[in-house]
């Protein structure tokens, strides 16, 4: 899937404490005006937001929960956020007590894309608008699309690895995410993207592991480094849990801190073991941006405007074009560490507890 934005992307950085940037003509509303929110419109409707799991990584109990929660209180916007619990049916008994509960605007972070595109069609139905967050559904009927570009996202992973390397002989290995996760495809053609053109890297072994589970990960893992006789020199692990599960069986190998390892999420057990030097980096996605991004969409939809919205995500399957935020990753190495804190993503407590106290204090984190 390839992902288009306009020239104004740059408009999203600020979007923290200024709001979106207007995007050209297909940000303005049937009077002409901007999609702004204006203090005349009056905010009529309510949100409902279906998180995916707690499994696959601790991001959204942990971060995006609170976030939004905090986010919608302060836009005044009625919300109801439950967890599907890595459960299909879950996630659509839920959508449909949101919806009989008076939800208007549903916004879900989809299992897989069958699901989450009948859950869509059910909502459409019934005259709710949707808008897929963080993950795009394929063949859905999404309104909107609210994310980080998950192809840059890969990128920034590939180039990450590529830094902790250097240009020398590498066995490299790919542990992607779910294959029923449009995300993952994304983010893994993104590393390819980046490492494919080093000639001196040599791909051994490469497997998506189901649902994003890190015990399936560490029992692959170990799979791969068995049958490679532990001659891998390089993991590209595609979020911080996958990235543990190959740290974890590097460690029972005696080879952690010998091997790189990539990771994403920013997650605390990521960050730690990049102080530790057993993880090589991660990436961190400000969840406070792609929350004002979710925010500012069911806004503008509950005040009867048209969202802003700064490029488009190609939907192959549903052969269309899906209006989108795109935000940018950011890669997190030691010597940038303390960003993450600094922004609120982790707080200082419990990334630098116990052990960690002289590593975050030798990192400049106080």
């Amino acid at each position: 899937m390839r992902l288009k934005r306009t020239a104004c992307i740059a408009a999203i950085a600020a979007m923290a404490t200024t709001g979106l940037a207007a995007c050209g003509s297909g940000s303005s509303n049937s009077n002409g005006n901007s999609g702004k929110s204006t203090g005349a419109a009056k905010i009529k409707g309510k949100v409902g937001v279906i998180l995916p799991d707690t499994k696959s990584s601790v991001r959204w109990e942990s971060f995006d929960r609170p976030v939004l929660t905090a986010e919608f209180k302060a836009a005044g916007i009625p919300a109801d956020i439950q967890n599907a619990e890595g459960d299909k049916q879950r996630m659509q008994t839920i959508a449909d007590q949101m919806i009989t509960n008076g939800a208007t605007i549903l916004a879900i972070v989809n299992l897989d894309s069958a699901s989450g595109a009948a859950i869509e069609s059910k909502a459409k139905q019934q005259g709710v608008q949707t808008i897929d967050y963080d993950r795009l559904t394929l063949g859905g009927s999404a309104d909107y699309y609210v994310s980080f570009d998950g192809t840059q996202v890969g990128r920034v992973q590939g180039q990450g690895l590529q830094k902790c390397l250097g240009n020398k002989a590498a066995n490299i290995v790919y542990l992607n995410g779910s294959p029923t996760d449009n995300n993952a495809t994304l983010f893994k053609n993104g590393a390819h993207e980046v490492l494919d053109k080093v000639t001196t890297y040599k791909k051994v072994a490469e497997q998506a592991v189901p649902d994003w589970d890190n015990q399936q990960a560490a029992t692959i893992f170990e799979q791969m480094y068995t049958q490679q006789n532990g001659k891998i020199d390089g993991v590209v692990a595609a979020n911080d849990g996958l990235g543990q599960a190959a740290i974890s069986i590097l460690k029972k190998n005696g080879a952690a801190g010998k091997v790189p390892v990539t990771g994403q999420d920013s997650t605390p057990q990521g960050l730690q073991n990049i102080l530790d030097g057993t993880q090589c980096m991660t990436v961190y996605k400000p969840n406070k941006q792609e929350a004002d991004g979710l925010v500012q969409v069911v806004t503008a939809l509950a005040k009867g405007q048209k969202p802003q919205t700064n490029g488009t995500a190609d939907d192959p399957t549903g052969k269309r074009q899906v209006p989108s935020i795109l935000l940018q990753p950011i890669g997190i190495f030691k010597d940038n560490i303390k960003q993450v804190v600094t922004d609120g993503g982790v707080k200082a407590a419990d990334l630098c507890k116990g052990g960690y106290a002289a590593k975050c204090k030798a990192a400049g984190i106080q």
